[in-house]
């Protein structure tokens, strides 16, 4: 077995508990600590994107006992490239709280950033829906902690709410996986797959019903209408670099729709193909809507940011939900865009507000601030990526949508939300800009350094890499987009993935 595949899980596993138990007294060592692990989950990610491109999917077997019996976490393209996004993010998230002061706001910012991380990429390499569900806690866990980092009432509200709705997430979860169980006696993603292709008429309605029931689950992940609501007021009261972090969060949900729809309630599904379709497409046009009205009518920048997530979420599902190849790879590259221009949204908004003042992140006009003109570059680029205007990957991501929905009976409609929304979101990061960056410009400010401290220059290095990698994956759009290409490939061929995991013997034998 290739021992790489678990260094994602059991690196940050142990880095957490040694962070609490060695080093809750001395941050530098904190810092240190998790800053190379970070490093170090990000240089494994790339080794295993590496294997992941170059072969078949591989197993790793935990007690050595084989599938279906015992837990497995399984490497392929598609997971591979998730720990690679995680590695990524956690590395500039690391960063941007130790060079701007957040991790010092409360106790064990960096332990729970590592338990954070082990459930992300255990969420995203488990080759089992149960453990889907335990990495789902461990993740769920530490974010409550990361969300009430710093205290306040208001971060306190919101993490109630997001308790709350995760809560019951949780609790579907465990019906979902009850009646998926007790119809196939499986839930080995790689089982399930062979299982229900035979399963007994009299099942399919628990087995449909089972479906339907684990889409709801990660439709609140994915922040999908109508379970949306929590998102803006979390993400808008979370400190800026877990907000960051969260850009990942969500991509947990829509990753599951895809890993779980096209592997186990694919083609050969029978009755129980492609549920999900039907349900998914019209929630996430709706999404879609939703979240650009919520950018154009925000009074917040840090509130226009979140309910950008909630439609980038809906642009996404939107091309999930057609379920094809070429959709696929439209939702992937649209995914790796989306994470790193919310991200970097986040963090600069968190900059913006620090500078202004006691107008904060309120879209009022205010004196001019420290740094106006660099954040000002920044925030355009991060605005027209977001918004999906060239030549950015948000533009490059769209064309990809719109093109792959030609296949669908519903081009029509779709092309109409992703149009007329794209030019709505256009219009909402404009004012945004304009209120914050040109209406201010004509009213005096202290000069930098006169009246106010001097701010650190590194948090805008962790912004601006957010957005040299989104330069980068439109550089190499070619590259990215024929991985992307055999990614979806082998989502839509899954007989691979099926045969790594039971092997071909048993998967002959079921």
């Amino acid at each position: 077995m290739n021992h790489l595949i678990i260094l994602p899980v059991i690196l940050p596993a142990l880095l957490a508990p040694f962070i609490v138990l060695a080093m809750r007294h001395d941050l530098l060592l904190q810092r240190v600590f998790s800053m190379a692990g970070a490093v170090a989950l990000l240089g494994i990610a790339l080794m295993l994107l590496d294997e992941a491109a170059g072969g078949p999917p591989q197993v790793y077997e935990l007690g050595n006992w084989p599938a279906p019996f015992g837990i497995v976490l399984v490497l392929d393209r598609l997971s591979a490239l998730m720990v690679l996004l995680t590695g990524i993010l956690a590395v500039v998230v690391a960063g941007y709280a130790i060079s701007s002061g957040w991790d010092t706001r409360g106790r064990h910012f960096h332990a729970l950033l590592q338990f954070q991380l082990m459930g992300i990429t255990g969420a995203f390499l488990t080759g089992d829906i149960f453990n889907l569900f335990v990495f789902f806690e461990v993740l769920l866990i530490a974010s409550y902690g990361l969300m009430l980092h710093g205290g306040g009432a208001a971060r306190t509200r919101a993490g109630v709410q997001y308790v709350v709705v995760n809560l019951a997430g949780s609790t579907l979860f465990l019906i979902a996986v009850g009646i998926i169980y007790g119809v196939t006696g499986t839930l080995n993603m790689a089982d399930l797959a062979v299982k229900v292709q035979h399963i007994a008429p009299g099942d399919e309605a628990l087995l449909r019903a089972g479906g339907l029931l684990l889409l709801v689950v990660f439709a609140v992940k994915a922040a999908l209408v109508p379970i949306h609501f929590w998102l803006p007021g979390t993400y808008a009261n979370a400190p800026a670099p877990v907000a960051a972090l969260f850009a990942i969060m969500t991509k947990v949900g829509a990753y599951s729709i895809l890993r779980v729809f096209t592997l186990v309630f694919g083609e050969s599904a029978g009755e129980t193909a492609w549920i999900a379709a039907d349900w998914l497409l019209p929630a996430a046009l709706v999404t879609l809507v939703i979240g650009t009205v919520g950018v154009l009518g925000a009074k917040a920048l840090t509130r226009l940011v979140c309910f950008s997530v909630v439609a980038s979420m809906g642009t996404l599902l939107t091309a999930i939900s057609i379920f094809t190849p070429a959709a696929t790879v439209a939702a992937l590259f649209y995914l790796i865009h989306s994470t790193f221009a919310t991200a970097a949204l986040f963090l600069l908004a968190d900059q913006i507000s620090m500078r202004r003042g006691g107008a904060g992140d309120r879209l009022i006009t205010a004196p001019r601030f420290a740094q106006t003109g660099l954040l000002a570059g920044l925030f355009f680029l991060a605005a027209i990526a977001m918004a999906g205007m060239p030549p950015m990957t948000g533009f490059l991501g769209k064309l990809l949508v719109l093109d792959s929905a030609r296949a669908s009976d519903s081009m029509t409609t779709i092309w109409a939300v992703i149009l007329i929304t794209s030019l709505i979101a256009i219009v909402g990061f404009a004012r945004a800009g304009s209120v914050v960056f040109w209406k201010s410009a004509s009213i005096p400010g202290p000069e930098e350094g006169e009246t106010t401290p001097p701010l650190p220059a590194l948090p805008m290095a962790a912004a601006g890499a957010m957005l040299a990698a989104m330069v980068a994956v439109a550089i190499f759009a070619g590259p990215v987009t024929g991985y992307l290409e055999a990614t979806a490939a082998s989502l839509y061929e899954p007989a691979g993935y099926i045969r790594a995991v039971l092997g071909p013997d048993m998967t002959a034998a079921r």
